[in-house]
Protein backbone atom coordinates (compact mmCIF):
# COMPACT_ATOMS: atom_id res chain seq x y z
CA UNK A 1 0.00 0.00 0.00
CA UNK A 2 0.69 3.93 -0.48
CA UNK A 3 1.10 5.49 2.45
CA UNK A 4 2.97 9.18 3.96
CA UNK A 5 6.18 8.70 6.26
CA UNK A 6 8.83 10.50 7.79
CA UNK A 7 11.97 9.73 6.04
CA UNK A 8 15.62 10.34 7.31
CA UNK A 9 18.02 10.63 4.07
CA UNK A 10 20.94 12.87 5.80
CA UNK A 11 21.59 13.87 8.92
CA UNK A 12 19.15 16.58 10.62
CA UNK A 13 16.36 16.40 7.69
CA UNK A 14 13.37 15.11 7.73
CA UNK A 15 11.30 14.37 4.85
CA UNK A 16 7.18 13.54 4.38
CA UNK A 17 7.07 11.59 1.28
CA UNK A 18 4.57 8.81 -0.62
CA UNK A 19 6.41 5.45 0.51
CA UNK A 20 5.40 1.85 0.08
CA UNK A 21 4.65 -0.68 2.38
CA UNK A 22 4.34 -4.26 2.01
CA UNK A 23 1.84 -7.03 3.62
CA UNK A 24 2.73 -8.43 6.57
CA UNK A 25 4.81 -12.01 6.80
CA UNK A 26 4.51 -14.30 8.95
CA UNK A 27 4.18 -13.60 12.53
CA UNK A 28 3.37 -9.68 11.93
CA UNK A 29 0.49 -7.51 12.06
CA UNK A 30 0.21 -4.42 10.31
CA UNK A 31 -1.63 -1.42 12.49
CA UNK A 32 -3.16 1.83 11.35
CA UNK A 33 -0.94 4.30 12.99
CA UNK A 34 -3.11 6.72 15.54
CA UNK A 35 -0.13 9.09 17.69
CA UNK A 36 3.41 8.49 17.83
CA UNK A 37 5.52 10.51 20.40
CA UNK A 38 8.27 12.49 19.25
CA UNK A 39 11.10 11.20 21.91
CA UNK A 40 14.87 12.09 22.49
CA UNK A 41 15.85 8.92 21.06
CA UNK A 42 14.15 9.99 17.64
CA UNK A 43 16.25 13.22 18.07
CA UNK A 44 19.84 11.83 18.56
CA UNK A 45 19.12 9.15 15.42
CA UNK A 46 18.03 12.66 13.33
CA UNK A 47 20.23 14.84 14.33
CA UNK A 48 23.43 12.10 13.86
CA UNK A 49 21.94 10.15 11.04
CA UNK A 50 24.25 7.12 12.28
CA UNK A 51 22.09 5.32 14.46
CA UNK A 52 20.26 3.26 11.41
CA UNK A 53 20.98 2.77 8.17
CA UNK A 54 20.29 5.59 6.31
CA UNK A 55 17.52 6.10 4.79
CA UNK A 56 15.12 5.20 7.46
CA UNK A 57 11.88 5.47 8.39
CA UNK A 58 11.79 7.21 12.46
CA UNK A 59 9.92 7.10 15.02
CA UNK A 60 9.43 4.10 17.56
CA UNK A 61 6.42 5.42 20.51
CA UNK A 62 3.50 4.48 18.61
CA UNK A 63 0.13 3.40 18.95
CA UNK A 64 -2.95 2.67 17.11
CA UNK A 65 -5.36 -0.16 15.38
CA UNK A 66 -5.19 -3.54 14.05
CA UNK A 67 -6.25 -3.61 10.50
CA UNK A 68 -4.87 -7.08 9.72
CA UNK A 69 -2.34 -10.18 10.47
CA UNK A 70 0.05 -12.57 8.42
CA UNK A 71 0.24 -16.40 8.61
CA UNK A 72 0.80 -17.24 12.38
CA UNK A 73 -0.40 -15.04 14.32
CA UNK A 74 -2.25 -16.10 17.54
CA UNK A 75 -2.20 -13.72 19.86
CA UNK A 76 -3.28 -10.29 18.12
CA UNK A 77 -6.55 -10.16 15.84
CA UNK A 78 -7.80 -7.17 14.07
CA UNK A 79 -9.47 -4.75 16.04
CA UNK A 80 -7.24 -4.61 18.55
CA UNK A 81 -5.30 -1.66 20.06
CA UNK A 82 -1.67 -2.18 20.51
CA UNK A 83 1.27 0.25 21.44
CA UNK A 84 3.71 -0.77 19.40
CA UNK A 85 6.68 -1.73 21.15
CA UNK A 86 10.62 -1.73 20.22
CA UNK A 87 12.32 -4.06 21.95
CA UNK A 88 11.22 -7.57 20.62
CA UNK A 89 12.98 -10.15 22.27
CA UNK A 90 13.97 -13.77 20.94
CA UNK A 91 12.65 -15.75 23.84
CA UNK A 92 15.72 -18.09 23.81
CA UNK A 93 19.27 -16.72 24.18
CA UNK A 94 20.49 -16.73 27.77
CA UNK A 95 19.21 -13.25 28.61
CA UNK A 96 15.77 -13.73 27.70
CA UNK A 97 15.66 -17.93 29.77
CA UNK A 98 16.84 -15.41 32.56
CA UNK A 99 13.72 -13.00 32.39
CA UNK A 100 15.94 -10.17 31.12
CA UNK A 101 14.28 -10.13 26.91
CA UNK A 102 14.72 -5.98 27.50
CA UNK A 103 18.79 -6.69 26.78
CA UNK A 104 18.29 -9.83 24.11
CA UNK A 105 21.27 -9.20 21.58
CA UNK A 106 19.39 -11.11 19.07
CA UNK A 107 17.11 -8.00 18.65
CA UNK A 108 19.66 -5.57 18.93
CA UNK A 109 21.66 -7.34 15.55
CA UNK A 110 18.45 -6.38 13.83
CA UNK A 111 17.71 -2.70 14.85
CA UNK A 112 21.26 -1.99 13.27
CA UNK A 113 20.44 -3.76 9.89
CA UNK A 114 17.06 -1.40 9.71
CA UNK A 115 15.35 -4.76 9.39
CA UNK A 116 12.20 -6.72 11.09
CA UNK A 117 13.19 -10.26 12.04
CA UNK A 118 13.47 -12.12 9.20
CA UNK A 119 16.44 -9.88 8.32
CA UNK A 120 14.11 -7.68 5.44
CA UNK A 121 12.33 -4.12 5.29
CA UNK A 122 8.63 -3.68 4.32
CA UNK A 123 9.61 -0.54 2.88
CA UNK A 124 10.14 1.28 -0.16
CA UNK A 125 10.43 4.26 -1.54
CA UNK A 126 8.38 5.98 -4.87
CA UNK A 127 11.06 4.40 -6.83
CA UNK A 128 10.84 1.55 -5.11
CA UNK A 129 14.81 1.53 -3.44
CA UNK A 130 14.38 -0.15 0.23
CA UNK A 131 13.76 1.89 3.68
CA UNK A 132 15.26 0.96 6.63
CA UNK A 133 13.06 0.42 10.16
CA UNK A 134 13.93 2.18 13.16
CA UNK A 135 13.58 -0.31 15.72
CA UNK A 136 10.91 -2.20 14.24
CA UNK A 137 8.89 0.50 14.91
CA UNK A 138 9.05 3.23 12.23
CA UNK A 139 5.98 5.06 13.73
CA UNK A 140 5.98 8.29 12.24
CA UNK A 141 4.08 6.79 8.75
CA UNK A 142 0.13 6.15 8.52
CA UNK A 143 0.78 2.50 8.84
CA UNK A 144 2.94 0.04 10.96
CA UNK A 145 4.13 -3.49 10.16
CA UNK A 146 5.82 -4.95 12.90
CA UNK A 147 6.94 -8.45 14.69
CA UNK A 148 2.88 -9.85 16.57
CA UNK A 149 6.03 -9.95 19.50
CA UNK A 150 6.03 -6.12 19.72
CA UNK A 151 2.64 -5.59 19.43
CA UNK A 152 1.19 -4.81 23.13
CA UNK A 153 -2.10 -5.18 23.20
CA UNK A 154 -3.98 -2.69 25.64
CA UNK A 155 -7.51 -2.24 26.96
CA UNK A 156 -10.11 -0.77 24.32
CA UNK A 157 -10.97 2.02 26.76
CA UNK A 158 -7.18 3.39 27.19
CA UNK A 159 -6.74 6.67 25.19
CA UNK A 160 -4.88 6.29 22.01
CA UNK A 161 -2.60 9.44 22.68
CA UNK A 162 -1.36 8.32 26.26
CA UNK A 163 -0.86 4.43 25.10
CA UNK A 164 1.89 6.18 22.68
CA UNK A 165 3.70 6.86 25.64
CA UNK A 166 3.42 3.67 26.70
CA UNK A 167 5.93 2.70 23.97
CA UNK A 168 8.64 4.13 25.55
CA UNK A 169 8.54 7.21 28.11
CA UNK A 170 6.24 5.64 30.40
CA UNK A 171 7.90 2.30 30.87
CA UNK A 172 11.35 3.59 30.91
CA UNK A 173 10.73 6.24 33.21
CA UNK A 174 8.43 4.22 35.85
CA UNK A 175 10.33 0.54 35.07
CA UNK A 176 13.66 2.20 36.46
CA UNK A 177 11.84 3.34 39.93
CA UNK A 178 9.96 0.43 40.45
CA UNK A 179 12.14 -2.42 38.46
CA UNK A 180 15.80 -1.56 38.57
CA UNK A 181 15.82 0.89 41.48
CA UNK A 182 13.60 -0.75 43.96
CA UNK A 183 12.62 2.53 45.36
CA UNK A 184 11.14 2.41 49.13
CA UNK A 185 8.76 5.02 51.09
CA UNK A 186 10.81 7.32 52.64
CA UNK A 187 13.54 7.11 50.32
CA UNK A 188 15.43 10.23 49.10
CA UNK A 189 15.57 10.63 45.23
CA UNK A 190 16.89 13.09 42.59
CA UNK A 191 16.23 13.44 38.77
CA UNK A 192 18.79 14.86 36.33
CA UNK A 193 16.73 15.77 32.96
CA UNK A 194 13.41 16.51 32.97
CA UNK A 195 11.73 15.73 29.47
CA UNK A 196 9.38 12.68 28.94
CA UNK A 197 11.21 10.10 30.87
CA UNK A 198 12.07 12.02 33.27
CA UNK A 199 9.02 13.39 34.38
CA UNK A 200 7.96 9.98 34.37
CA UNK A 201 10.63 9.11 37.11
CA UNK A 202 9.39 12.21 38.78
CA UNK A 203 5.88 9.62 38.83
CA UNK A 204 7.35 6.94 39.67
CA UNK A 205 8.98 8.34 42.95
CA UNK A 206 5.83 10.22 43.86
CA UNK A 207 4.19 6.41 43.50
CA UNK A 208 6.69 5.06 45.52
CA UNK A 209 6.67 7.51 48.50
CA UNK A 210 10.14 8.84 47.92
CA UNK A 211 10.77 12.10 49.67
CA UNK A 212 12.34 14.21 49.15
CA UNK A 213 11.80 13.97 45.29
CA UNK A 214 14.51 16.49 43.59
CA UNK A 215 14.48 17.98 40.07
CA UNK A 216 17.56 18.70 38.64
CA UNK A 217 17.47 20.78 34.75
CA UNK A 218 19.30 23.26 32.85
CA UNK A 219 15.84 24.95 31.86
CA UNK A 220 14.54 26.95 34.57
CA UNK A 221 10.94 26.73 32.68
CA UNK A 222 10.30 23.25 33.51
CA UNK A 223 10.14 23.43 37.38
CA UNK A 224 6.14 24.32 36.82
CA UNK A 225 5.93 21.12 35.69
CA UNK A 226 8.31 18.53 37.16
CA UNK A 227 6.60 19.64 40.73
CA UNK A 228 3.10 19.06 38.89
CA UNK A 229 4.54 15.39 38.38
CA UNK A 230 6.11 14.87 41.86
CA UNK A 231 8.67 17.22 42.21
CA UNK A 232 9.13 18.51 45.92
CA UNK A 233 11.82 20.81 44.58
CA UNK A 234 13.61 21.90 41.66
CA UNK A 235 16.75 23.20 40.73
CA UNK A 236 18.34 24.61 37.71
CA UNK A 237 21.63 23.86 36.73
CA UNK A 238 22.50 26.60 34.12
CA UNK A 239 22.11 29.12 38.02
CA UNK A 240 22.95 27.00 40.69
CA UNK A 241 25.44 24.40 40.85
CA UNK A 242 22.91 21.41 42.13
CA UNK A 243 25.26 19.05 43.92
CA UNK A 244 25.67 20.98 47.61
CA UNK A 245 21.88 21.76 47.25
CA UNK A 246 20.94 18.13 46.79
CA UNK A 247 23.22 17.14 49.62
CA UNK A 248 21.04 19.60 51.56
CA UNK A 249 18.12 18.85 51.26
CA UNK A 250 18.11 14.97 51.38
CA UNK A 251 20.61 15.22 54.79
CA UNK A 252 24.50 14.29 53.07
CA UNK A 253 23.12 12.78 49.40
CA UNK A 254 20.41 11.54 47.94
CA UNK A 255 19.63 7.03 48.58
CA UNK A 256 18.93 7.41 44.56
CA UNK A 257 20.04 9.65 41.23
CA UNK A 258 18.29 9.03 38.04
CA UNK A 259 20.38 10.87 35.08
CA UNK A 260 17.41 10.95 32.06
CA UNK A 261 19.45 13.46 30.46
CA UNK A 262 22.08 11.79 28.27
CA UNK A 263 24.36 14.50 29.32
CA UNK A 264 28.10 13.53 30.86
CA UNK A 265 28.48 16.52 32.96
CA UNK A 266 25.09 15.09 34.78
CA UNK A 267 26.82 11.87 35.89
CA UNK A 268 29.44 14.09 37.19
CA UNK A 269 27.45 15.88 39.51
CA UNK A 270 24.79 12.48 40.31
CA UNK A 271 27.92 11.10 41.66
CA UNK A 272 28.84 13.51 44.16
CA UNK A 273 25.02 14.28 44.86
CA UNK A 274 24.59 10.06 45.92
CA UNK A 275 24.70 9.93 49.53
CA UNK A 276 26.74 7.06 50.98
CA UNK A 277 25.12 3.28 50.15
CA UNK A 278 23.23 5.50 47.15
CA UNK A 279 22.70 4.13 43.80
CA UNK A 280 23.07 5.96 40.65
CA UNK A 281 20.52 5.25 37.79
CA UNK A 282 21.84 5.52 34.11
CA UNK A 283 18.64 5.95 31.84
CA UNK A 284 19.96 8.71 29.35
CA UNK A 285 22.44 7.33 25.94
CA UNK A 286 25.38 9.73 25.91
CA UNK A 287 27.50 10.98 22.88
CA UNK A 288 29.71 8.06 22.34
CA UNK A 289 32.44 10.32 21.87
CA UNK A 290 32.45 12.12 25.37
CA UNK A 291 33.81 10.61 28.85
CA UNK A 292 32.41 11.44 32.12
CA UNK A 293 35.38 12.00 35.25
CA UNK A 294 34.76 10.12 38.51
CA UNK A 295 36.78 9.42 41.52
CA UNK A 296 36.09 6.04 41.26
CA UNK A 297 38.06 5.36 44.60
CA UNK A 298 34.27 6.48 46.22
CA UNK A 299 32.76 3.59 44.79
CA UNK A 300 33.70 0.92 47.12
CA UNK A 301 34.46 3.26 49.94
CA UNK A 302 30.89 5.18 50.14
CA UNK A 303 29.59 1.61 48.27
CA UNK A 304 27.77 3.46 45.80
CA UNK A 305 26.37 1.55 42.73
CA UNK A 306 26.64 2.50 39.13
CA UNK A 307 23.44 0.87 37.34
CA UNK A 308 22.69 0.56 33.90
CA UNK A 309 18.74 0.52 33.11
CA UNK A 310 17.02 -0.37 29.51
CA UNK A 311 13.74 -0.13 28.62
CA UNK A 312 13.28 0.25 33.05
CA UNK A 313 13.83 -3.60 33.01
CA UNK A 314 10.01 -4.18 31.95
CA UNK A 315 8.58 -7.11 30.70
CA UNK A 316 6.83 -5.54 28.43
CA UNK A 317 3.18 -8.11 27.62
CA UNK A 318 2.87 -7.82 31.58
CA UNK A 319 4.07 -4.26 32.80
CA UNK A 320 3.01 -2.14 30.11
CA UNK A 321 -0.42 -3.52 30.58
CA UNK A 322 -0.11 -3.15 33.96
CA UNK A 323 0.94 0.65 33.71
CA UNK A 324 -2.14 1.13 31.64
CA UNK A 325 -3.67 -0.13 34.78
CA UNK A 326 -2.58 2.32 36.89
CA UNK A 327 -2.98 4.92 34.26
CA UNK A 328 -7.00 4.78 33.91
CA UNK A 329 -6.93 5.00 38.24
CA UNK A 330 -7.03 8.59 38.29
CA UNK A 331 -4.82 8.37 41.89
CA UNK A 332 -1.85 7.18 40.58
CA UNK A 333 -0.37 8.53 37.49
CA UNK A 334 -1.36 11.10 34.79
CA UNK A 335 -0.32 11.27 30.97
CA UNK A 336 -2.92 13.43 30.10
CA UNK A 337 -0.80 16.47 30.98
CA UNK A 338 1.94 14.48 29.70
CA UNK A 339 1.21 15.43 26.00
CA UNK A 340 1.93 19.37 26.07
CA UNK A 341 1.26 19.32 22.25
CA UNK A 342 -0.29 17.63 19.50
CA UNK A 343 1.20 18.08 15.96
CA UNK A 344 0.38 16.64 12.38
CA UNK A 345 2.96 14.76 10.44
CA UNK A 346 4.20 17.30 8.07
CA UNK A 347 5.23 19.50 11.04
CA UNK A 348 8.10 16.80 11.98
CA UNK A 349 10.59 18.79 10.80
CA UNK A 350 9.76 21.93 13.11
CA UNK A 351 9.45 19.32 15.95
CA UNK A 352 13.03 18.12 15.42
CA UNK A 353 14.32 21.82 15.59
CA UNK A 354 12.34 22.73 18.38
CA UNK A 355 13.48 20.08 21.03
CA UNK A 356 17.12 20.79 19.05
CA UNK A 357 16.47 24.71 20.99
CA UNK A 358 14.88 23.30 24.09
CA UNK A 359 11.77 24.29 23.47
CA UNK A 360 9.33 21.44 24.21
CA UNK A 361 8.30 20.54 27.78
CA UNK A 362 6.63 17.47 28.30
CA UNK A 363 5.86 14.70 24.99
CA UNK A 364 5.05 16.62 21.60
CA UNK A 365 2.65 13.48 19.59
CA UNK A 366 1.93 13.68 16.28
CA UNK A 367 -2.05 13.18 15.31
CA UNK A 368 -2.57 10.87 12.40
Amino acid sequence: MKMKAAVVREPKVITIEEVNLAPPKENEVLVKTHYCGYCHSDFSAVESGQLFPIPFVTGHEASGVVVDVGPGVKRIKKGDHVVACWAVSCGRCKQCVKGNEYICPEYRNFIEAGSLLDGTSRLTDANGKPLYHSVFVSGFAEYLVIPESGAIKLREDFPLDQAALLGCCVPTGLGAVINTANVKPGDSVAVWGIGGIGLNVLQGAKLAGAKPIIAVDIEGSKEAIAKEFGATHFIDSSKQDPIPIVQELSGGGVDYAFEASGDVGAIEQIYWALGIGGKQIQIGLQDASKKAQLQIIFTPLHAKDIIGVMYGHVHVHTDIPAFADLVMDKRYIDLDKLITKKFKLEELQSVHDAMREHKIHGRWVCEF
